[in-house]
């Protein structure tokens, strides 16, 4: 039987761990690696090339939808299943606009999870009954120009999403550029762009920010300086 290559990716290695003992006990999944953040999550997509990945939407670096957006634009046939321990219509709607297969909430069952991998490694989506539900509700209202209520972070580049997670989980420039691989200068540049873009004057606001458009989750752990 070939088994399907699956990728876990999320912070907490007990999370990890858990998922990992759950599926490992279906004959037909695979577990080739884990990720403790989203750029770990896209390089071993890259090196490993899973057939899946379950992914952490609060994830430190680079968030879980950051992350998905990147492995499908490189990788177009690994597919993604959203985890999450909120089921906001916000993230539906991302969820939906990166192109990811499915959406699970953390308190779904193994052999749920199990099933949603077969199903879009199949070429189906699969989302947990609570997205499911909250997916129909929301789409019976359209927003006032007809057309779907996707609430992100609208005017922000790629890069500009990347920097403003990590100032916004507490990272120093030096440490950001590391992290990016761009120089210092670059950062403070960006930085100070997002700052003018968004009319906000302070790591505290561009904080709040990046809470309020679900670039990161308020249970993240981040250090306002």
């Amino acid at each position: 039987m070939k088994r399907v290559k699956t990728l876990l990716a999320d912070d907490h290695t007990i999370v990890r761990e858990g998922l990992r003992a759950l599926l490992i006990a279906d004959p037909g999944i695979e577990v080739v690696g884990e990720a403790t953040n989203g750029r770990d999550a896209v390089e071993l997509s890259l090196s490993l090339r899973p057939e899946v990945v379950v992914m952490d939407i609060a994830m430190p670096q680079l968030n879980g939808l950051e992350a998905t957006s990147k492995i499908r634009a490189i990788l177009p046939d690994t597919k993604v299943i959203i985890l999450s321990a909120h089921s906001d219509d916000a993230y539906i709607d991302r969820v939906i606009a990166i192109g990811a297969s499915g959406f699970l909430v953390k308190q779904t069952s193994a052999q749920i999870l199990a099933k949603a991998i077969h199903e879009v490694v199949a070429g189906n989506t699969f989302y947990s009954p609570l997205v499911s539900k909250r997916m129909r509700d929301h789409y019976q209202k359209p927003d006032k120009t007809g057309g779907l209520m996707i609430r992100r972070a609208t005017g922000l580049t790629t890069r500009e999403l990347e920097v403003i997670q990590l100032v916004a989980e507490g990272r120093a420039n030096k440490q950001v550029a590391a992290d990016l691989k761009i120089s210092i200068k670059t950062v403070e540049k960006h930085r100070q762009h997002l700052m003018d873009k968004l009319n906000i004057h302070d790591t505290a606001g561009l904080t709040r920010y990046a809470i309020a458009q679900g670039i990161i989750e308020s249970s993240v752990q981040v250090t306002i300086v």
